[in-house]
């Protein structure tokens, strides 16, 4: 399984906000900015947070891609 935030940053563009603004609102680190790009996972806690500032659910703003396994059980 995989995360994608892609919703997110098209979500921030469609808003007019930049990550920047989004970080401050939403009082995130950098460091946890920067998970967030790398489609890496972050706390429950944060994507709320970043919800509440978006007025969005946790879906607008990404996706868990299931990615098979290349296992031979095809």
């Amino acid at each position: 399984m995989a995360l994608s935030y892609n919703k997110l940053w098209k979500l921030l563009i469609d808003k007019g906000m930049t990550k920047t603004e989004m970080r401050l609102k939403a009082d995130i680190s950098t460091t946890t900015l920067a998970k967030l790009g790398k489609n890496e996972t972050v706390s429950m806690e944060v994507l709320l947070r970043i919800c509440k500032v978006l007025d969005c659910n946790v879906g607008d703003i990404m996706d868990v891609i299931n990615e098979e396994a290349d296992d031979g059980d095809k």
